[in-house]
């Protein structure tokens, strides 16, 4: 095709050259989709840190799990200090190595954020048949959610309000979350917009109607059958923090519950 778009490699990847040349156009501003964000071998090592980290770190709700790194925050604060190594690299730097628009030479998503990356990783650990109530992620964040999905594939629900403020039980838009993939929320679809992931253990009626991101999957031939069986689905979800405390000695003491 004479206007394919150019794209960048890292390693044995080829991702997008610009974020404009995967925006997932049926979404309100803005979302954007890599298929291919990291490789088998970084999903891998990536579980294998996430299972063997210290039992303490693990943070166990009713019927799932998560862990947050680098600190939990308090009072809508972070505590200073570095993501480890293996939440940091590959995933941060290929975040900022991606131009937002071909013209945008110098910008990144997280461009004008405060810290001008992601500070702060929630993972959260999703078994069959568990998920979460529509909401949405708050003030303390810059709005810009980057979402790497790990292990297997699920339908994330957007929810719009009524006139009257309440939610509207049935989801407006559905985003299947393949392994391996990058989703990113921003701007009006972040502030405007809950979010939400089922308490089902198949996600159906799967289909180019009804996923907003159908033509950006990498393999929409696995679910040309209408529906994907859910397994064990790890979510790593960056995003910064805008304030940040110094005060590392005080607020160490919450890092090591």
């Amino acid at each position: 095709m004479a206007n394919e778009p150019k794209s960048t490699t890292s390693g044995s990847l080829t991702l997008p050259d610009s974020l404009d040349q995967v925006r997932i156009t049926g979404l309100p501003p803005t979302a954007y989709y890599i298929s291919d964000f990291i490789t088998q071998e970084e999903e891998e090592a990536i579980l294998d840190k996430i299972s063997s980290a210290p039992k303490p770190r693990w943070k166990q709700l009713t019927h799932r799990r998560l862990q947050t790194w680098p600190s939990d925050l308090v009072n809508d604060k972070l505590m200073d200090a570095a993501l480890p190594a293996w939440l940091d690299e590959p995933i941060v730097s290929r975040l900022r190595s991606i131009r937002l628009s071909p013209d945008a030479e110098l910008s990144h998503i997280f461009f004008d954020s405060p810290h001008q990356k992601p500070n702060h990783v929630l993972i959260n650990e999703y078994p069959p048949g568990i998920g979460i109530m529509p909401h949405k992620d708050g003030a303390a964040y810059h709005p810009v959610v980057c979402t790497v999905s790990l292990g297997a594939s699920l339908c994330l629900n957007i929810y719009k309000s009524n006139n009257d403020g309440t939610l509207d039980p049935d989801p407006a838009w559905r985003v299947l979350q393949e392994p391996r993939s990058l989703l990113i929320t921003t701007s009006s679809l972040y502030t405007g917009f809950l979010h939400g992931i089922a308490d089902i253990t198949e996600d159906v009626e799967l289909s180019k109607s009804t996923v907003v991101n159908w033509d950006l999957l990498r393999s929409p031939d696995e679910y040309a059958g209408g529906c994907n069986v859910r397994k064990t689905r790890t979510s790593l979800t960056y995003r910064d923090v805008m304030k940040v405390s110094k005060l590392g000695g005080k607020l160490g003491l919450f890092q090591k519950k």
